[in-house]
């Protein structure tokens, strides 16, 4: 540890580039809702948890490697009860209730926008930006360890004073065979060959804009297995996606939101076991309506369906989603008050529906310019996926949705030290409660066949805190961030044989510390991860940190053309560790590439 801390403080002299940290108000699905909110840049990484990793509150599950499964929870709650947005509309999956984060379109995401009130997480769409040309793009190639290649490019057209196009191209290709443990022995059955494609427009009107996205995927991979039962298992799959939105203000009085998607996915896995095929459609249709009563009032409707069909081997099911929220904002004067209440309806076919009414609300009081304090209430659940229903052999259709009761309490400062220099302060502490949760557990009938049943409870408190120092005076840029999260998210099942530990893979405590330095097209990163106090089903698991360091050197070409070179190393240490038991991630790598923009 001392050594790790020496290397980081040698590498970090200055830092990040901060992400935004504020309360917003959101209108969407869910109606006009405040809450504690965090956002993180993914424009520099190379992977979507990559970015994520940033966020102490988070926990990853990563299955390792390129090719791996990769969902994110929020604060003990688990991937299933963590909704992920893409440009406000929901990336759904009744299927598993885990969302792949390697399935996004990286290439056109700018941000991330984490609700830790709304349990969510909203990806955004990066706007092109135009210079004296109408024309805009970018070509750009890495390679690095493990036979690693990862080309892009990125199209973009100002069609008119009000439209602009923008189109991307994508693959990777690595044999993702990298060293685990203590030896030299290496993962194989890792590889990875994936193309993703798509197109945006966007698009203004008077008052209003809207944006039209499509995105493709194909992959090929291996999937080994953990260490313990190895596999030379493979996995085909595909998608495709077509999302709208629209905002348009008919007056001062009154604005429209709508968006609507249709979705295909395609998983094919190949086994010694047999093979098995997953076919799912989406489509859903969003509208949401914003008063402005009068100028401390607002008013929100939302309404939203959502269609999901799934054919798949041994079984098929069929699912419409209805959601109603009724949401109003007051403001009076450093006083902010929004509540909401929400109903969320479930009808599969051929089973009984489910239904929740969920009521929330959030407080916010500026006791000085720059401080706020800030209060969260929300009660949520999560219907059972189509596996946890419907799986042969394995389904239980009499499940309950998990309720939960989520609450947040914290205090927000920033400040800016004359003309240069910026400091900002969050501190959050949190509860949530779980009830019924889903688990598996031995059938009275069989104790050799395990079932899931709502007989499952989760206690989930802790504290996330940072703090952030910002400089810059237009020639030199840079900064530091210090994150830190507590959480204690202890199993409260009645006769659980883990009852009273934490529940698996959330870190008990977490620091993130992360540096960055700019100046005349040079910039240098560091992000120091440490991670400790985790468990699975099986025990305690080793504590583990990574110290990660980049550069890059931008050169003007002439005209609007630049030149980008950058090389990164990830895990300088080699400390091998896993996120999910007995699937290793890999260890110390490099990745180094060229970037055209023209």
């Amino acid at each position: 540890m001392f050594l790790t801390s020496l290397l980081f403080a040698a590498g970090l002299l200055v830092a990040e580039t901060p992400d935004t940290l504020q309360a917003v108000t959101i209108v969407a699905d869910k109606g006009v809702v405040v809450s504690r909110t965090d956002t993180v840049s993914i424009l520099k990484h190379n992977t979507v948890s990559e970015a994520l990793l940033r966020l102490p509150g988070l926990a990853l599950t990563d299955y390792g490697g390129l090719s791996g499964l990769k969902g994110v929870s929020l604060r003990g709650l688990g991937t299933a009860h963590t909704s992920i947005y893409l440009d406000g509309v929901r990336v759904s999956n009744f299927q598993s209730g885990q969302n792949d984060l390697g399935m996004l379109p990286l290439e056109t995401l700018g941000s991330a926008v984490v609700d830790y009130s709304q349990n969510s997480l909203s990806f955004r769409t990066a706007r092109p930006v135009f210079g004296d040309s109408p024309f805009a793009g970018r070509a750009t190639l890495q390679a690095g360890s493990f036979g690693t290649w990862m080309p892009s490019l990125r199209f973009d057209v100002k069609a008119s004073e009000r439209v602009a196009v923008s189109a991307h191209a994508a693959g990777i290709f690595t044999r993702g065979d990298f060293p685990y443990g203590d030896g030299d022995a290496r993962r194989s059955g890792n590889d990875l060959r994936q193309l993703r494609a798509g197109y945006d427009v966007f698009g203004t009107l008077d008052r209003g804009e809207w944006m039209i996205k499509s995105y493709v995927n194909a992959s090929d991979r291996g999937t080994p297995g953990s260490l313990s039962w190895p596999s030379t298992d493979r996995q085909t799959d595909k998608n495709a996606v077509v999302q709208g939105t629209l905002r348009k203000a008919f007056s001062d009085r009154y604005t429209l939101n709508l968006s609507a998607k249709g979705g295909w996915d395609n998983i094919f896995y190949k086994s010694d076991w047999g093979n098995s095929n997953y076919e799912f459609t989406d489509l859903q249709l969003n509208a949401s309506h914003t008063f402005r009563l009068t100028d401390w009032w607002g008013l929100s409707l939302a309404t939203d369906v959502e269609r999901g069909t799934l054919r798949a081997t041994g079984y098929d099911a069929a699912r419409t989603a209805a959601i109603a929220a009724l949401g109003s904002a007051f403001r009076f004067g450093r006083f902010k008050a929004d509540v909401a209440v929400e109903y969320d309806g479930t009808f599969d076919k051929g089973a009984e529906a489910l239904h929740s009414v969920s009521p929330s609300y959030s407080l916010r009081y500026e006791l000085f310019r720059g401080f706020e304090l800030a209060l969260n209430m929300r009660r949520a659940f999560r219907a059972p996926t189509f596996n946890e229903l419907y799986y042969p052999g394995y389904g239980n259709p009499a499940l309950k949705p998990e309720n939960a009761l989520l609450g947040d309490l914290g205090i927000d400062w920033h400040a800016a030290l004359g003309e240069a220099w910026k400091m900002g302060l969050k501190v959050d502490g949190f509860y949530h409660d779980l009830q019924d949760k889903i688990i598996s557990a031995p059938s009275a009938a069989d104790p050799y066949r395990w079932l899931p049943y709502n007989i499952g409870k989760v206690q989930a408190r802790g504290v996330d805190a940072q703090a952030t120092l910002r400089y810059s005076d237009g020639r030199w840029e840079g900064g530091f961030s210090a994150r830190y999260a507590r959480q204690s998210a202890l199993d409260k099942t009645p006769d659980s044989v883990t009852f009273g530990q934490q529940i698996p893979y959330v870190a008990r405590n977490t620091v993130v510390l992360a540096a960055d330095i700019a100046r005349g097209g040079w910039r240098f990163d560091a992000l120091w991860n440490w991670r400790g106090g985790r468990f699975d089903a099986t025990g305690a698991m080793p504590d583990w940190n990574s110290l990660d360091l980049s550069m890059r050197q931008d050169f003007r070409l002439g005209g609007r053309c630049a030149l980008g070179v950058f090389f990164s190393v990830k895990d300088l240490l080699d400390c091998r560790y896993e996120l999910v038991r007995d699937y290793p991630m890999p260890g110390r790598s490099v990745l180094g590439g060229i970037e055209f923009k023209f």
